[in-house]
């Protein structure tokens, strides 16, 4: 038994533990009974913890990640995730420094990578996205722990990482879209957003191998960055296609899509679904614009990034190689307003 598998038992912080476990801080006298019962009925000695605490050392771990606003505000749901996680972290002597960098101007990478390990961080987190993948060595050569989250390298092995599984995500959505369709006589299509990103590829090819298992008709369209998806690149799509049943999009851009075909085929019968629970893809799904989203938990990606490389640097933990995040679908009548 650990402070981190008390903290999830009790759901509370390892920072609440903590203060609990050193007769510290504010704790309201329930959450307090909660945690001294788990402590009894487990035996847990604390003695890992008071003598990290009694070194008095402090950890800095930096998270290097795209600017919050890209990708319609994906990776700030991540970097929220990461900032809950941070104050989780912080009472015991842990300070995570976030860095945001603009995915689109990857020159500008290499000196905030350089800057970054010239602090000698105990522990780095990043998203391995394309534009990075030629800079981790650094990282790796200085034997710095590091967690990917939201995606990773084959030939990278970190720490630790933190994703869905991308094929079946991609599998999950040509389901979904034979669902939704109740038919393979219609040809549907993949658009395939930052199509040199590895997990990228690999929902598309999860999509593609339903598709070839139950024989219908895939149109696959490969768009490199985020900007190439504007509406005047999907309404000619459209309308070079125009016995679509339905469109894939394998990034959080689905809402793009959406915003155009509300447009162009207001009472057909044509389906959207995507990736991601950001604000505008959410709106377009309770609208009934959007079909399906299959969400991955990037709050949680983040959290879960920050409080393995604490287990790990802080309390010298094992920690798994690998964190699967489970394929959540959100449709209109589960889907919460924003």
């Amino acid at each position: 038994m650990t402070v981190y598998e008390i903290a999830e038992l009790a759901g509370i912080s390892i920072g609440t533990v903590d203060r609990v476990l050193h007769k510290r801080g504010r704790v309201s006298p329930e959450t307090k009974a909660r945690v001294e019962a788990l402590i009894e009925k487990y035996q847990f000695t604390p003695n890992p913890i008071a003598r990290r605490l009694k070194r008095n050392k402090s950890y800095r771990f930096f998270a290097l990640l795209p600017r919050r606003d890209q990708d319609s505000g994906y990776w700030g749901q991540i970097i929220n995730g990461i900032e809950t996680g941070a104050g989780e972290v912080k009472p015991l002597g842990v300070e995570i420094t976030v860095i945001e960098y603009d995915r689109y101007r990857s020159g500008e990478l290499r000196t905030i990578m350089d800057k970054a390990l010239s602090e000698e961080p105990d522990g780095m987190i990043f998203a391995p996205i394309n534009c990075i993948k030629p800079l981790l060595a650094k990282a790796i050569k200085k034997q710095i722990p590091c967690v990917f989250c939201d995606s990773g390298f084959p030939e990278i092995k970190p720490l630790c990482t933190i994703s869905q599984n991308p094929v079946q995500g991609g599998y999950l959505a040509g389901r979904l879209m034979h669902l939704f369709t109740g038919s393979a006589e219609r040809p549907v299509a993949v658009l395939d957003v930052h199509s040199m990103d590895y997990h990228i590829v690999q929902r598309r090819d999860g999509f593609l191998q339903y598709a070839q298992e139950h024989r219908f008709t895939v149109i696959v369209k490969e768009y490199s960055e985020e900007s190439d998806l504007s509406r005047q690149a999907v309404s000619l799509f459209l309308k070079e296609n125009p016995t679509l049943g339905g469109i894939f999009v394998t990034n959080c851009l689905a809402h793009r899509l959406a915003q155009t075909v509300k447009k162009k085929r207001a009472g057909q019968n044509f389906v959207v679904i995507g990736y991601d629970l950001i604000p505008d893809n959410r709106r377009l799904l309770k609208e009934g614009f959007i079909d399906a989203i299959i969400s991955q938990r990037p709050e949680e990606q983040g959290r879960q990034a920050v409080v393995n490389l604490y287990r790990h640097i802080v309390l010298d933990e094992a920690v798994a190689e690998r964190i699967d995040i489970p394929l959540d679908i959100s449709i209109r009548e589960n889907t919460p307003e924003y």
